[in-house]
């Protein structure tokens, strides 16, 4: 081949080089035009929906008060070292940041004079999960530790003081079932768009924290800040504020609720106080009891939870017990509407009652003789009332139980409530395998067998007896309503609350009466006094009462676990708990009430 056709040749291949050249400059050139200019808006949305992090902001959670304006659960800012851990990033792998910050944390206890309160473990998953926002590395410090972190921290860079609310509970254990507590809330998700961070935020876990948290908690804030590939925050581009929660004001009394508590204690019972015209809820007392804000401590917390004593149970309205001769006004009041006697009919207490081969025993050993009922009520006589049960039949009382609410949740703004057990035929038949008998209506009929009642329901049956049969469903959230949620009116005749009402007062102010120690100088009070049976030989001790009798605006349920009986153990305490809200009230004069509590005659 000749040197002119190598050359042409060469300048072919020169021309079919610039050639493709050219035609991929076209291409490219193409290409980004149709990225950089016709597509940008599409690429530019998703580069912001990839960099922009969305972080919820909670509220500031509501306070709850009594009915006097008392503060039971309030906030308070806990200073907190933080510690951004993008500021502190180093180049290479996350295990270098991560050791940056731990060792960040070491020089930091040094100087607060602090233990550590967090683990590598715990840096490692805050920079996993949520690097832009701030790592707490100590929550709640003191103001000698604020004092030296003022005083060297320029030495420290990306750590600072980071305010972070707490709840706080002004009365400490006292209404701790009723006002509950609160825990770290769970994530959560608002509609179809999650949040990317999640400040941390309180959830209620029981008592009214719990039933009214969504009100309590407001309305959540937002903020969006801009971040890059490996999450470092550039800058923050917009904020929603949150919104504070409401407030929540109960119809608790703080003052009666602490004399209640006082009276029981902590010995294992409770206390219930309704107001007997409305139903509200003045002192609602389980014991023991528990202190809300030790339970942020996980040892406390698990020590409280397996305590045996079970202080985490709400007696009040999830205890279940025989009520013992508490229930005994209800079978009266049911053979008197029943018209299987009248006021004037006797019946004989030998100091027994025969029920098949089986005797149910009279306090009394010797027996109360022939007797009417207003005294078989001020004497708790339980031949009495196991021959008015059977005169009834069971259907009759357990019909009279039901309308009352035993049985059922009274419906009280509180998690956790029991409904208790009022039994009947089929219950026996499903449970017991085992038809209802004669002497299953006489055990009810005493208030013992398989009967078994919270002292809610007591209280509210109190309130009953003391208004003439109004039953309103107890009320601890506070309205501003005067009137009561009436759910049933018995329709009790005037001839038969004189006479059950009647042997209530007697109870009380009779010298005879088993409640006698319940008496109050100046004042009426109706009431009835139950010794419940339990176990190898174990009592829970009874007492319901109202008061003044006359126009009740009080109406009190009261039980004590282990104890002698209602008329030594509880009538006492009832004395000094109505002599408390009385003498405040200004029907009881103080100078009626000596030094001790006791009665000046």
């Amino acid at each position: 081949m000749s040197r002119r056709e190598r050359a042409e040749r060469a300048r072919l291949r020169a021309r079919l080089i610039l050639l493709a050249m050219f035609v991929g400059l076209v291409f490219l050139g193409v290409n980004l035009w149709r990225v950089q200019v016709l597509r940008a808006p599409e690429f530019r949305s998703s580069l912001d929906r990839q960099s922009m992090r969305r972080v919820r902001l909670p509220g500031v959670r509501g306070r709850i008060f009594d009915r006097k304006g008392r503060c039971l659960a309030d906030n308070r800012p806990s200073y907190c070292i933080a510690i951004y851990t993008e500021e502190l990033r180093q180049r290479g792998r996350w295990s270098r940041t991560i050791d940056k910050v731990d060792s960040v944390v070491d020089e930091l206890a040094s100087v607060l004079g602090q233990p550590r309160q967090v683990t590598r473990d715990d840096i490692a998953k805050h920079v996993s999960r949520r690097l832009p926002l701030p790592f707490l590395a100590w929550r709640g410090i003191q103001e000698t530790s604020l004092a030296r972190w003022a005083e060297c921290e320029q030495r420290f860079s990306g750590v600072d003081i980071y305010v972070e609310p707490v709840r706080v509970y002004p009365f400490a254990a006292s209404a701790s079932h009723v006002v509950g507590y609160v825990g770290r809330a769970e994530p959560a998700k608002d509609g179809e768009k999650p949040y990317h961070y999640y400040l941390p935020e309180m959830e209620g876990k029981n008592g009214m924290e719990k039933v009214m948290d969504e009100r309590l908690r407001g309305q959540c804030g937002g903020r969006l800040i801009r971040v890059d590939a490996s999450g470092f925050k550039y800058n923050e581009t917009g904020e929603r504020d949150p919104i504070a929660g409401d407030d929540v004001h109960l119809a608790l009394d703080m003052h009666i609720q602490g004399v209640a508590e006082n009276i029981l204690s902590n010995q294992p019972g409770s206390v219930v106080v309704l107001d007997a015209r409305n139903g509200d809820v003045l002192a609602l007392a389980s014991a023991p009891a528990f202190d809300a804000e030790s339970l942020k401590s996980w040892r406390v917390w698990q020590g409280v939870r397996s305590d045996p004593r079970r202080p985490l149970l709400n007696r009040a309205i999830a205890g279940r017990y025989p009520p013992g001769s508490t229930f005994k006004p209800l079978v009266a009041i049911t053979a008197l509407e029943s018209g299987r006697i009248t006021p004037s009919t006797s019946l004989n207490c030998p100091g027994y009652y025969q029920v098949g081969n089986r005797p149910i025993h009279c306090w009394s050993k010797r027996g109360h003789g022939t007797l009417q009922l207003r005294k078989a009520i001020e004497q708790s006589c339980n031949p009495f009332f196991c021959d008015l049960g059977i005169r009834c039949e069971y259907k009759r009382i357990y019909h009279m139980a039901d309308s009352l609410g035993f049985g059922h949740r009274m419906g009280i703004e509180l998690p956790g409530e029991s409904a208790g057990l009022l039994p009947d035929d089929e219950w026996k038949r499903r449970v017991m395998k085992d038809a209802w008998r004669a002497g299953d209506t006489c055990n009810v009929s005493i208030g013992q067998g398989a009967l078994l009642v919270t002292p809610l329901q007591m209280a509210v049956f109190a309130a009953a007896l003391g208004n003439g049969g109004y039953v309103y469903r107890p009320r601890l959230v506070n309205h501003g309503i005067p009137e009561g949620d009436l759910v049933n009116r018995m329709a009790w005749s005037a001839k038969t609350m004189s006479v059950v009402r009647g042997g209530m007062l007697d109870v009380v102010q009779a010298e005879t009466g088993t409640g006698k120690r319940a008496r109050i100088e100046g004042v009426s009070i109706g009431g009835k006094t139950g010794t419940a049976q339990y176990g190898q030989g174990k009592k829970h001790a009874w007492m319901i009462a109202f008061a003044p009798f006359d126009a009740p605006r009080y109406a009190i349920a009261m039980v004590l676990e282990d104890s002698v009986s209602g008329g030594i153990t509880v009538a006492p305490r009832i004395r000094h708990l109505l002599q408390y809200m009385l003498i405040r009230d200004g029907t009881v004069l103080p100078q009626t009430v000596g030094p001790e509590g006791n009665v000046q005659g």
